[in-house]
């Protein structure tokens, strides 16, 4: 199976990157909303088809999407509050205490309160004979792979105060044990099945109103789970972990010249032999379950399906890891035989070498073109003129990048030399608007542009996410003002100047 052989993926088209968590909202963190629904105009005004979002999973310590406690399941701070005034399940009064002017998310603030309100409204769904409706056990047999399991991790979770399921006693610990004990849990698990029923018809209605307006979703699929997650405890066998179900080793980066002790994620590592000899059925599940929520799949840290690096559990750095190989090759040959006429891209970024490159040509998936990396080296693989196939994604930056403003503003040296060289100056626009007409008038088949460039932020006011460092990350929220005529216009016109349209 080689790129030859395949279509190329996408159209010539253009996109926007902006997190559901980031959407304007009075509740203190973007939802399913009206917001959300104004910012899905916002896409189709602008001339854009595509719509890329972080992942959608609950978020743990740390706030981050890319550690999240359940892989299949959605974020409950996502919930719409005035969705649920609208059903008969909140009143305004209650409502009312849970506003906020808040310019960025406070998630601890959330945990304590959103809860109660939640809760509330579960019992009120209850007494209105929700879980008597079909549409309601409709969608607990559709996911009944996942979804009971789910409602009892997250009841223990409760009961042992949000620990990590290691330290539960032993016939919780064990999945199968704790299943025998389920109906013990019986109120609370219904809660947590309500939890996600809402989330899914509310992200549904979301979905298809996008859709019908000629958007796609991108969703985002991180590589790893957390150790402290329903998947680990669901299925420890496909992890490498010890006895008493602690990691072996853990998922992590190499030192580089930007981080001298490297970055240690955590995440404990797949049993790549045990997930072979069953044919992968452990990632297919987890491939379909991110399909019934995108129209196309991210696969996040792509290299680490040819190549992963571990470092031995315990350690308090990455610098004594190693690489091994995975069999990413087999791993994708099965999804596609399974899911012939999905949509996925690749985050090929970071340390690339010959197997991973292999791995993107066999699977014929476009990978990731981050200009931000360009102007370090003459002949750059990611300067657009170096672009060797159309069959490629190209961004000016990410969730992990510094916002586009600040990064020109900070460039020196040759690298200023170079982006000044590089990439072409329009008379009379910014800076930061000659990097996106870069990326949009590159041969690249989709170009994603994230809303904080077009509205030209510095790091300060729109960073989303700084890598290895631990605090202050994923809080980033839009200002209600973005919307307006005049940019999504603006936006319109250089995505017809570019031949995106």
């Amino acid at each position: 199976m080689s790129n030859a052989k395949n279509k190329y993926t996408f159209s010539r088209k253009a996109g926007i990157l902006m997190p559901v968590s980031s959407l304007p909202s009075p509740y203190g963190i973007g939802s399913f909303g009206k917001g959300a629904f104004d910012f899905a105009d916002f896409v189709a005004e602008s001339g854009n088809k595509y719509w890329q979002l972080l992942p959608l999973n609950p978020t743990s310590y740390g706030d981050s999407p890319y550690q999240s406690p359940a892989a299949a399941a959605g974020n409950p701070l996502f919930l719409d509050l005035d969705i649920l005034n609208s059903e008969g399940l909140l009143t305004k009064k209650e409502l009312r205490p849970h506003k906020t002017k808040n310019k960025k998310v406070d998630y601890g603030h959330l945990f304590e309160t959103r809860y109660s309100l939640l809760r509330l409204a579960h019992t009120r769904f209850v007494k209105k004979g929700g879980e008597e409706k079909q549409g309601y056990k409709s969608f607990l047999k559709k996911n009944k792979s996942w979804i009971f399991d789910y409602a009892l991790f997250m009841s223990l979770k409760v009961k042992f105060n949000y620990s990590a399921w290691t330290s539960w006693p032993e016939e919780y610990k064990n999945s199968s044990l704790a299943r025998k004990n389920a109906d013990e849990f019986k109120e609370e698990c219904a809660f947590w099945l309500w939890i996600q029923y809402e989330f899914d018809r509310e992200w549904q209605a979301l979905r298809s109103y996008a859709n019908k307006k000629g958007i796609k979703i991108i969703g985002d699929m991180p590589i790893y789970v957390a150790h402290d997650s329903l998947d680990v405890w669901m299925s420890p066998d496909e992890f490498l972990l010890d006895e008493s179900y602690n990691p072996t080793v853990v998922a992590g980066c190499p030192p580089d010249g930007f981080s001298p002790d490297g970055q240690l994620w955590g995440n404990p590592i797949y049993n790549w032999e045990k997930m072979k000899s069953d044919g992968f059925s452990w990632w297919l599940k987890r491939v379909k379950e991110s399909f019934r929520l995108y129209d196309v799949l991210r696969i996040d840290h792509f290299r680490g399906f040819a190549g992963y690096y571990n470092i031995p559990f315990g350690h308090e750095t990455a610098r004594e890891g190693k690489w091994d190989s995975a069999p990413g090759i087999e791993l994708f040959r099965a999804v596609k035989a399974a899911f012939p006429k999905s949509k996925i891209i690749a985050e090929d970024l970071g340390f690339i070498t010959d197997d991973v490159r292999e791995l993107l040509l066999d699977t014929g998936f476009p990978g990731m073109k981050m200009l931000q990396f360009a102007f370090f080296d003459d002949d750059s693989e990611y300067l657009p003129r170096m672009f060797k196939d159309r069959n490629c994604v190209v961004y000016s930056g990410s969730h992990d990048s510094d916002c586009a403003r600040s990064f020109i503003s900070e460039l020196s040296g040759d690298t200023r030399k170079r982006f000044n060289r590089e990439c072409p100056h329009k008379k009379g626009q910014s800076r930061t608007f000659d990097l996106i007409d870069f990326a949009l008038g590159s041969s690249a088949a989709l170009a994603i542009i994230p809303i904080q460039d077009y509205l030209e932020l510095k790091n300060e006011d729109g960073r989303m996410n700084t890598p290895s460092v631990a605090e202050g990350n994923w809080t980033w929220r839009i200002s209600p003002r973005y919307n307006s005529k005049a940019l999504a216009q603006k936006i319109s016109s250089m995505i017809k100047e570019s031949k995106r349209t």
